[in-house]
């Protein structure tokens, strides 16, 4: 199956009022189990690949993209790839510059750590090189917290500056503090669902929610019934992952050969995609 690219996905979710998953990869053997999950589920998904898993790299985008490339081209079911969390202006640029050659067809421009003015400014100027090359771009709007600090559940984007930031900087998509943050390890965030109603009014872009991992089930579906049309989760693959290796070599103390742990992670992380996708299909339209 030929790349599929995250417009598409996202535009797709936003005509059938339900949301795409959007699930971040750092090592070769999340890109499988992601894509395996999905496919168990026959659904569809966008695979990311966030600046910091470019730096765990080596700062080298050729061999984890490539990868990700041949792997969602050789799966069954329709994924995209997309660049997440770009905050450093020149690794940025050289993002969105490769895009093309490995297939990428969306990043996320990061600038909400600046003050309102400055993330317009970055954002918008970022946006148009994209634009240019064909890629959606996601910005975000009142920071998230829990990335590369402490959490920060009472964030929360004003719904006037969001529709003041989507005008101004022209991004096709747009994250927003609601309640949830990154790196959560527990399913225990509770989501302003009243602003994210209030946000889906006012704004004219589909809504991303980051920090998925720490929304419960129920609470999830609530989110995309509320209007989330692309949904972020990171963390709590790498929750399952580890627990099961860790789990793994308590139990085999002798073993030594890592595809044996490696393959009870990931078989875990598979388990957790398809759950996640099967959960967000199911979910009731409105």
């Amino acid at each position: 199956m030929t790349l599929a690219t995250t417009r598409d996905l996202v535009d797709r979710a936003v005509a059938g009022n339900r949301a795409v998953l959007a699930f971040n990869m750092i090592t070769l053997e999340h890109a499988e189990a992601i894509v395996t999950g999905v496919e168990r589920a026959n659904s569809t998904a966008i695979l990311q690949v966030s600046e910091n898993a470019i730096r765990f790299h080596g700062g080298k985008f050729s061999p984890i993209i490539a990868a990700c490339a041949r792997i969602a081209i050789e799966a069954t079911v329709p994924i995209s790839i997309h660049f997440d969390h770009f905050q450093d202006l020149a690794l940025t640029e050289l993002a969105i510059d490769l895009a093309a050659e490995f297939g990428v067809s969306s990043i996320m421009v990061d600038a909400a750590r600046l003050p309102y003015g400055q993330n317009i400014q970055q954002t918008c100027a970022l946006t148009q090189r994209a634009h240019a090359q064909g890629l959606w771009v996601e910005g975000e709007l009142g920071e998230i917290g829990g990335k590369d600090g402490p959490h920060s559940p009472f964030a929360r984007t004003h719904p006037d500056e969001a529709r003041d930031f989507v005008q101004k900087t022209a991004v096709d998509g747009l994250a927003v503090a609601v309640g949830s943050s990154h790196a959560m390890t527990s399913q225990n965030a509770r989501l302003d669902m009243a602003l994210i109603a209030e946000l889906v009014l006012g704004v004219p872009v589909p809504l991303v929610l980051h920090g998925s991992s720490g929304v419960a089930d129920e609470t999830l579906v609530g989110a995309i019934a509320a209007g989330m049309r692309k949904i972020n989760v990171g963390t709590a693959l790498n929750v399952v992952f580890t627990r099961e290796v860790r789990r793994f070599l308590d139990m085999n103390l002798a073993v030594t050969d890592p595809r044996k742990y490696i393959r009870k992670g990931s078989e875990s992380m598979a388990r957790t995609v398809t759950h996640l996708c099967t959960l967000v299909d199911a979910a009731p339209s409105h």
